[in-house]
């Protein structure tokens, strides 16, 4: 079902954020319907390869949307990853440290 362990990771946590009464179903649904539809309207083919980055950026976009982190907080997490991704050899597990 999952191609790799982040897309289990962003599954699970748009779930349990469902779960928790962060948002509605519906309203998750239609994010995410609206962002596959943006990724349709760039010309990106609809493979189902892209599903969880989609899916990714949909968890992001409601999570911002419902002010569950502030903003500067997801951004900062973000450049983190990128840093850690940038620094860790292919194959590996990508690994946050406490200064990143």
């Amino acid at each position: 079902m999952f191609g790799a362990p982040w897309e289990a990771q962003a599954f699970a946590l748009a779930v349990a954020l469902h779960e928790r009464g962060a948002f509605t179903w519906k309203e998750w649904a239609s994010t995410l319907a609206v962002v596959i539809g943006e990724a349709r309207m760039r010309g990106e083919s609809d493979t189902g390869a892209r599903y969880y980055e989609h899916w990714l950026a949909a968890l992001e976009r409601i999570v911002a949307a419902k002010r569950l982190l502030e903003p500067h907080s997801l951004e900062d997490r973000q450049r983190a990853w990128r840093a850690a991704a940038r620094r860790t050899p292919h194959g590996q597990p990508i690994v946050l440290h406490p200064d990143d």
